[in-house]
């Protein structure tokens, strides 16, 4: 880290691991927008990622120094990762989804021709979330998916916002 992890004002890209490509197994990694903070190692998303697991935008991690992309998360920012991945380019689907997402004050971290990621708290509900996403995403057209709320390995759920409704 430079020293310029001092300032928490300060934009970085940080390479994420990913997991594994399916047919060479080599290591795939993302580049996440964040912002250095004081402790050594540590960094604010400021942006949910469209394939890295486990976390979204405002969690802090700290990354291992000794294992390229690794991380762990020290704090939870509240939000839920939503991604969306089409089937074939649908602006108008897009268009309308984020429509909806922004009246729960949720927003846009990525957009491709194919995939959209959203973040937006959690205090939003689940039941509320999911409603509005089963509405207009129905698996032909598209498909969603949480990125932060179950475990990669085991499918569990992460249950992370327990503690926050404890807070």
């Amino acid at each position: 880290m430079t020293d310029d992890a001092l300032f928490p004002d300060q934009e970085t890209l940080l390479e994420l691991y990913a997991g594994n490509h399916p047919v060479n197994n080599q290591p795939i990694f993302e580049k996440v927008l964040a912002t250095p903070l004081q402790n050594k190692g540590d960094y604010r998303l400021l942006k949910s990622p469209l394939f890295v697991r486990g976390v979204a935008a405002l969690d802090t991690i700290n990354l291992n120094p000794d294992s390229r992309g690794r991380f762990i998360v020290v704090e939870r920012g509240g939000n839920l990762c939503i991604r969306v991945f089409f089937r074939e380019p649908n602006e108008a689907l897009e268009m309308q989804l984020t429509a909806e997402i922004e009246k729960l004050s949720g927003h846009v971290d990525i957009k491709t021709e194919r995939a959209v990621v959203y973040s937006i708290h959690f205090g939003v509900g689940f039941n509320a979330i999911e409603q509005l996403m089963n509405k207009w995403i129905n698996g032909d057209k598209a498909s969603w998916i949480y990125g932060n709320v179950y475990d990669a390995e085991s499918g569990e759920a992460l249950n992370w916002w327990q503690a926050l409704l404890q807070a």
